[in-house]
C-alpha cells in the first residue's frame, strides 16, 4: 500500500494550459469535435476500405492512398479521445509520461515520408512508364510503406526518449495536446536534443519534402513537353497529392515554429490554430482523394448510389 502510495505521489501531473472559455463552450466544443471525429473515421474507413475489396485499385498508387488515409485516423486517434475527455473534465490535465507518448504517437505518423513516396511513384509512372511496372513491384511498394511508418518512429522514439530524461521546471503547457510545446517545460534546453531534433527534422520532414518537390518539378517539365491528353493526365493523379502536400506543409511549418518558442499569439490565437493541425488533413485528404481520384469515385458512386448527373 505504501509503494502504491509513493509512486502515485511521484507521477508528474501537467496542466493542459491551451483550452480557451472552457466553462462556457465545453459542451459546444464537445459536439464539434465528437462530429468531426466520427466524420474523420467514417471517410477514411470508406475509401480504405474501397481500395482494400476492389483489385483494379490494388495498385501502387491506390495502396500508398490508402496508407496515408491510415495514417490519418492514427494520426486523429492520439488527439481526439482525449480532447474528449479534457471538454468533459473540469481539469485539463495529463501524466508527463503520457504526454511523451501522445507526442511519439502523433509524430511517428511520417506524413512527409509518405507523400514523398507517393511523389516517387507519379514519376515514374509519368516520366518513366515502360520502366514501371519493373520498378514498382509489390517488394518495392512494401519497402517504401516500412521506411515510410518505421523511420519517423524510430526517430520520434529516439527523441522521446531523450525529452523524458530532462529536467522540467514548468508544469504548465501551453497547448491542448502534447506537441513540440513540451520544450518549453525545460529547465534547460538540452544541446544533445536540439541537435538530435534538428537532425530528426531534416530526416523525416525537410530531405522528403525536397525529394517531393524535386519529383513534381520533373513531372511539370516533362508534361509542359507532352501532349494536352498528356497533361491532363498527369493533373488529374498529382493535384489531389500536391493539395495534401501543400496544406500539410503549412500546418506544420506553424507547429515547428510557433509551437517550440514562447510567442505573443494570444491565447484564442493559438488555439484555433492548434486545433487546424489535426483538424484539416485528416478530415480533407478523404475528400480530395475520394473526389479528385476518378476511380476511387466511380466506386464511391456505386457504394452510395449515385447517379451521374446529366
Amino acid at each position: 500500500m505504501t509503494a502504491t502510495f509513493m509512486d502515485e505521489v511521484n507521477v508528474t501531473y501537467l496542466t493542459l494550459d491551451g483550452y480557451v472559455e472552457m466553462n462556457k463552450y465545453r459542451y459546444l466544443y464537445f459536439t464539434i469535435i465528437l462530429i468531426v471525429y466520427i466524420l474523420i473515421i467514417c471517410s477514411n474507413a470508406t475509401i480504405v476500405y474501397l481500395i482494400w475489396i476492389h483489385k483494379n485499385l490494388h495498385e501502387p498508387m491506390y495502396i500508398f492512398i490508402a496508407a496515408l488515409l491510415f495514417n490519418c485516423v492514427l494520426y486523429s486517434t492520439t488527439v481526439y479521445p482525449k480532447l474528449l475527455i479534457d471538454f468533459l473534465s473540469e481539469k485539463q490535465i495529463i501524466k508527463y509520461s503520457s504526454c511523451i507518448f501522445q507526442l511519439f504517437l502523433f509524430y511517428s505518423v511520417g506524413e512527409f515520408l509518405l507523400l514523398a513516396t507517393m511523389a516517387f511513384d507519379r514519376y515514374v509512372s509519368i516520366c518513366k512508364p515502360l520502366r514501371y511496372p519493373i520498378i514498382m513491384r509489390k517488394t518495392t511498394v512494401k519497402l517504401l510503406l516500412v521506411v515510410a511508418w518505421f523511420l519517423p518512429a524510430c526517430h520520434i522514439g529516439g527523441e522521446a526518449i531523450l525529452i523524458a530524461e530532462a529536467k522540467i521546471c514548468n508544469l504548465n503547457l501551453n497547448g491542448i495536446f502534447c506537441n513540440n510545446a513540451i520544450f518549453t517545460l525545460q529547465c534547460v534546453r538540452s544541446t544533445t536534443l536540439t541537435i538530435f531534433g534538428i537532425f530528426t527534422l531534416i530526416n523525416i520532414s525537410i530531405l522528403p519534402m525536397l525529394f517531393t518537390v524535386f519529383t513534381y518539378a520533373n513531372i511539370l517539365v516533362i508534361s509542359y513537353k507532352s501532349s494536352k491528353t498528356f497533361r491532363k493526365k498527369a493533373a488529374e493523379t498529382c493535384v489531389p497529392h500536391l493539395l495534401v502536400l501543400i496544406s500539410f506543409s503549412y500546418l506544420c511549418t506553424y507547429e515547428v515554429v510557433i509551437a517550440r518558442i514562447e510567442s505573443g499569439l494570444p491565447k484564442t490565437t493559438r488555439f484555433i490554430m492548434t486545433l487546424q493541425l489535426f483538424l484539416y488533413p485528416p478530415l480533407f485528404n478523404p475528400f480530395i482523394y475520394g473526389l479528385k481520384m476518378k476511380e476511387i469515385f466511380k466506386h464511391l458512386k456505386r457504394m452510395f448510389s449515385i447517379k451521374k448527373l446529366g
